[in-house]
């Protein structure tokens, strides 16, 4: 079976959580959360959490593992902390949960932000995988980053995703 018939089978709409990764934003300021939630709904996603927690390993861990355990979101989107700084624990922190990676949503995302900002893509440790039942992604903090991840790559193949992540 072909790309194209796997994703005429799959969902079309999925669940989603969302985690920002900011000690400086609020939800109520969270530019890319918010973002992320508006688009997801949009597409008919259900929207099961949206949090803002500080750039710190045991913060992002509980709310990773909070979210998967209390709201079970076939997806989880957390933006922000993937950067080089001393205070961008996010890759650090979510890389020892996963069960499997993503290998290629770093690579892709990469590319894609050479495309648009140049040598500068070399600054993201963007990454994906799956932990438990969900498939969890994440991406820079900046509004650009994450309308680039979720409309280039994410959203198109959140449905085909969930739908093998739930094969036997």
């Amino acid at each position: 079976m072909g790309v194209q018939e796997h994703k005429a089978e799959a969902p079309q709409h999925i669940t989603v959580g969302i985690i920002s990764i900011s000690t400086t934003r609020s939800l109520i300021d969270d530019q890319s959360g918010l973002w992320i939630k508006g688009q997801a709904e949009t597409l008919g996603h259900t929207v099961v959490g949206h949090s803002v927690v500080t750039d710190n390993i045991e913060a992002i861990r509980s709310a990773v593992l909070n979210s998967i355990h209390n709201s079970a979101p076939q997806a989880l989107l957390l933006t922000g902390g993937t950067g080089i700084a001393v205070k961008d624990v996010t890759t650090e922190t979510v890389r020892p949960l996963l069960q499997k990676e993503l290998t290629a949503f770093g690579v892709l995302f990469a590319q894609l932000s050479f495309e648009e900002i140049g040598s500068a893509a070399l600054l993201s440790r963007a990454m994906a995988g799956v932990i438990a039942n969900t498939i969890i992604f994440c991406m820079p903090g900046s509004l650009k980053a994450c309308q680039l991840a979720c409309n280039r790559l994410i959203f198109p193949e959140l449905g085909h995703l969930a739908k093998h992540l739930h094969e036997h």
